[in-house]
């Protein structure tokens, strides 16, 4: 269904006169005022349920080299109020209907002195306020450059914070927990080593920024629909507790080169009492434009394993050869190399992987280093690193396609461009087809290291742009993308459904590189995954990685059942089952939950949620009437308790749960877990213990 209605009156108010309205969302839960302070400055402030959210603040671009810049001076010249109700259906998610409900007011500016004209649109839903500012075309503010963008958000109180530094090249940092007013004390501490990082500010924090206060309202700032647009941080006034936007340079400073008519992404405020209602948010998602993919029927989720975790662990190898300093595509001669006895992307070993997916009900297998060009692929700003087509002597591209065809198996290109964002561009047609024309239907692609040219940034204009290229290339060959290193998502996979993935945070592959704090998991769901799911690759079994190398002394901070339960909390349409084989092969009975668990879903409940202590979810498979739900814990052990009352009245429920053991220890005892199986109702109840950096995940299929 979709109302839209146009009116002049509906939830606008006078404040003071005509240069001030409020909104309401349809709900009546929030109140937005817009006002012009005297000297012109436009500003905006939020309530929920009559509590200062965001207190008075300003909004205005300062623009480069312009005297006036688009600050103050405004008068307001026009309003227009709307409200929409749309329910609209994804291709794949987390409910298999959204509903889009909002009431919008656009204020048109007029700057006195230079007659340049504005707008800013704001949309007030039942979960938090969305705006943005527009440029129409007009004579006096056609081609302009953004020094920085002046956004306030000021907050009402010195608030509890979960956190990670201000960066303009990663964002894989461990999530701190601690008051605003503690922030510039803590940076430095929070801030660890990453192959590439910039940060700006000992008061810099990165979006989505989620935040909790004194009396129990959870708010949580980030953006919607970054599009031809600089990626926003938060910098922090902390006497003031006013956030202000920062946003990502180019590689001359420059924040974001503009053409009008354009308009910026949507500044998005979440806000609620319920931390349960922050997650089941669809928000971000709704200030994204529809779906652009005319026949989306090629788009499906995928469940899929890889030769990858054991690069990643340092078990295997991505290069070939140890016998060459240096690499030149199309002069070096593989055929005169020795291989090295580690490289891990060798066909015996694929097909052994091809073996394992289609014995377990997998539908895709990754390969990592099977290109040429991983002798000397990284720190060393080559342009031309790889060409995406060409693979190493002991890959076999045809034979492993004619293979993982006869088996059932898609297998997924990886396309790692080292930061060489131009080699990428230039290669991409050919690297596509060359997919298309072997078996594969969706790429990895990664962004390790910085950007080149050198200065441009992973979050600036310029490479924001580069992303959204390879999206909508993609989308031309009907590929899917999941981007690894790429700039955080913001809600683009509703308009381009092909992207089915990204890292963009501190993924589990850090448990490799001396382990993620042991709450990690009950955090990027409130942060990261605000914004579109995350290629988290979950499902290790064997924390003790030096048993896969011996000069890899990292744990994994995490048992057994909880990262069966990530399959569930951490959402995804592109999961991975990422250890080792012969690791699931030892403990199949709880190998068996990762095999059974769904993908895409027809609807979500959040049973309980604490930012940085505890998630629960149950979410029901798409196309049947069987319900999985995953629980992950935080620091301190708990006993978790839930109600079925999801599930549908006057049935029956085999349920299987697969939980910590009561001796489980996430350091000491990891793989200890227990597994029972109940039949349940609607009726039924479960209170279930989970130890520290632990959980449990359930499996409910309808009795027939």
């Amino acid at each position: 269904m979709k109302h839209l209605i146009f009116t002049s009156l509906i939830w606008l108010a006078l404040i003071s006169g005509v240069q001030a309205q409020q909104l309401k969302s349809p709900n009546e839960a929030f109140t937005m005022d817009f006002s012009l302070q005297n000297d012109g400055t436009p500003t905006y402030a939020l309530k929920y349920k009559n509590k200062e959210v965001i207190k008075t603040s300003k909004l205005g671009l300062e623009l480069k080299n312009d005297d006036k810049s688009l600050l103050n001076d405004f008068m307001v010249t026009d309003t227009k109020t709307t409200t929409f109700d749309e329910t609209w259906k994804p291709v794949w998610g987390e409910e298999d209907q959204i509903r889009n409900h909002y009431n919008e007011l656009a204020v048109t500016l007029n700057q006195k002195s230079t007659d340049r004209q504005i707008v800013i649109r704001f949309r007030l839903f039942d979960d938090g306020l969305g705006f943005r500012y527009e440029f129409p075309s007009q004579k006096n503010l056609t081609y302009f450059i953004i020094k920085e963008e002046k956004t306030q958000f000021a907050m009402a109180g010195d608030h509890t914070a979960f956190w990670i530094p201000g960066d303009y090249d990663t964002q894989e940092y461990d999530y701190t927990t601690s008051k605003l007013s503690e922030i510039r004390g803590l940076t430095e501490k929070a801030k660890t080593e990453n192959v590439s990082q910039t940060s700006f500010s000992p008061t810099g924090v990165q979006t989505s920024l989620m935040m909790k206060t004194n009396d129990g309202i959870y708010i949580n700032l980030h953006e919607a629909a970054l599009i031809n647009y600089s990626c926003m941080h938060l910098n922090l006034d902390d006497k003031n507790m006013i956030f202000e936007s920062w946003l990502t340079p180019s590689a001359n400073g420059d924040k974001g080169n503009m053409q009008a008519p354009n308009h910026s992404p949507w500044r998005t405020i979440i806000v609620s009492d319920d931390a349960r209602k922050i997650l089941a948010s669809k928000m971000t998602l709704n200030l994204n434009d529809p779906c652009k993919i005319e026949d989306t029927s090629w788009i499906k989720p995928v469940k899929y394993i890889g030769v990858w975790w054991e690069m990643i662990t340092g078990k295997s190898s991505w290069s070939f050869t140890n016998d060459f300093p240096s690499i030149q595509l199309g002069i070096t001669d593989y055929s005169k190399a020795k291989p090295n006895g580690t490289h891990g992307a060798t066909t015996t070993k694929v097909k052994n992987y091809i073996d394992f997916a289609a014995a377990n009900g997998f539908d895709g297998v990754l390969v990592e280093g099977w290109n040429q060009g991983w002798e000397d692929w990284f720190g060393h700003a080559k342009d031309y690193v790889f060409d995406f087509v060409t693979p190493y002597p002991d890959f076999d591209v045809k034979g492993i396609h004619a293979y993982a065809k006869e088996k059932g198996i898609k297998m997924i290109m990886h396309h790692e461009t080292s930061g060489s964002i131009r080699n990428y561009e230039r290669h991409m047609d050919k690297a596509y087809q060359f997919m298309k024309d072997n078996g594969y239907d969706a790429v990895k692609s990664g962004y390790v290291g910085d950007i080149l040219p050198k200065g441009e940034n992973h979050y600036d204009q310029w490479s924001v742009n580069h992303y959204q290229y390879a999206i909508e290339k993609a989308a031309e060959y009907k590929i899917m993308v999941n981007a690894h290193e790429a700039v955080r998502p913001t809600g683009i996979c509703r308009t381009y459904p092909n992207l089915i993935g990204n890292e963009s945070a501190r993924g589990t592959e850090y448990q490799s590189f001396g382990g993620s704090k042991p709450n990690h998991v009950t955090v990027l769901p409130f942060t990261r995954l605000i914004g579109g799911p995350m290629d988290y690759t979950p499902g290790i079994f064997e924390m003790d990685l030096s048993k896969l190398n011996p000069d890899n002394h990292s744990h994994v901070n995490s048992t057994i059942a909880n990262q069966l339960a990530l399959y569930v909390t951490m959402y995804s349409p592109l999961q991975m089952a990422a250890d080792l084989p012969e690791n699931y092969n030892r403990f199949l009975d709880a190998f068996q939950f990762i095999k059974d668990v769904a993908i895409d879903w027809t609807e979500s409940k959040y049973l309980e949620a604490e930012p940085g202590q505890y998630i629960t979810v149950a979410r029901k498979a798409k196309g049947t009437n069987n319900w999985f739900v995953g629980n992950v814990n935080g620091d301190i052990a708990r006993t978790s308790n839930i109600a079925f009352d999801f599930l549908e009245k006057g049935k029956k429920y085999n349920a299987t749960i697969y939980a910590d053991a009561k001796d489980a220890d996430y350091k000491t005892n990891p793989q200890a877990y227990a597994i029972r199986k109940m039949k349940v109702t609607s009726k039924s109840k479960l209170s279930q213990l989970s130890v520290p950096a632990g959980g449990y995940a359930i499996s409910i299929i309808e009795i027939k």
